[in-house]
């Protein structure tokens, strides 16, 4: 029997080949048809954390930073305090967040950037990924299903911000910013940190650069502190507000989402705030040992 193809079956070949053709390209057609028009005007605002992720996202970081040996375990102490306050609480003390993560800045001094961006990706896989609030992320996810970009806002260093947001697929993030010189950080900040009208003012540069329509984007925080962003746009959302911002939200006729067991986590077990504390640290202590050492 000849082992060359006979040409029935060549014909059969080239016909499949064709509607093979065809029906990628139709499926192409369909994929175009059924995809969403960018929105050019609108925009989503994430504050991050206790917003899009349970607790400070400074502490997971110092968390991955310990556990790398670049402080130690006396240093981090008090640094669970504050987290375990943090989630107790619900509430942001202006000068106790700005002191913590001014001060925890300063531990990188001396180490390159492209190292923290490395470290920032095997924390988030460790320590940041479950605790995504799984409804702020569908939240999210909603808007760029409709098109329009997504940004994080976050008084946390911008390196992480960034890990965060291309992790969950966002568009970008806004967030403090160290000073580095040669791809090397000096451990101090470029101007101040991004935190309660300093994100209006990046949001609203922001907007300026990318010809969004304010009152035709979404802004979504827990904390009153971030007021003068959720007033900028034209759809605030509280999400597992604190006290004041609730308040202000129901007031104010805004939208609130709380995702929180009970609204609020008012007590841990002694087991669990023994783990939380001798996972954690303390940032006066990181002041005094930077002090020592100068």
């Amino acid at each position: 029997m000849s082992r060359e193809t006979s040409p029935d079956r060549r014909r059969n070949l080239q016909s499949r080949s064709v509607l093979s053709g065809q029906a990628a390209a139709s499926a192409s057609e369909m994929e175009n048809a059924l995809s969403t028009a960018p929105d050019l005007r609108g925009a989503a605002f994430f504050d991050v954390d206790n917003t899009i992720m349970q607790g400070a996202s400074i502490f997971h970081l110092a968390r991955g930073l310990h556990e790398r040996k670049f402080f130690t375990t006396k240093d981090i102490f008090m640094a669970t305090w504050q987290q375990l306050y943090f989630r107790l609480a619900g509430v942001e003390d202006p000068e106790h967040i700005a002191n913590a993560r001014a001060t925890g800045l300063a531990f990188i001094a001396g180490h390159r950037v492209s190292e923290l961006e490395e470290i920032g990706e095997q924390i988030f896989d460790k320590h940041m990924a479950h605790k995504i609030w799984p409804g702020t992320r569908a939240i999210a996810q909603w808007h760029l299903d409709r098109g329009q970009r997504v940004w994080l806002v976050t008084a946390a260093p911008v390196e992480i911000a960034a890990v965060i947001s291309r992790r969950l697929g966002l568009t970008g993030a806004l967030g403090t910013v160290s000073e580095h010189i040669d791809g090397v950080y000096t451990g101090e900040l470029v101007g101040e940190m991004l935190h309660g009208e300093g994100k209006a003012v990046a949001i609203r540069a922001l907007a300026e650069r990318e010809n969004l329509v304010l009152a035709d984007c979404y802004a979504y925080s827990d904390s009153s502190n971030d007021l003068p962003m959720l007033s900028l746009v034209g759809h605030p959302c509280a999400v597992n507000p604190d006290s004041t911002l609730r308040a202000h939200a129901k007031a104010n006729g805004w939208r609130i989402r709380d995702y929180r067991t009970g609204r609020k986590v008012a007590v841990f077990s002694g087991k669990t705030a023994v783990a939380a504390m001798a996972a954690g640290g303390t940032w006066k202590a990181l002041r005094l040992r930077k002090k020592q050492t100068r």
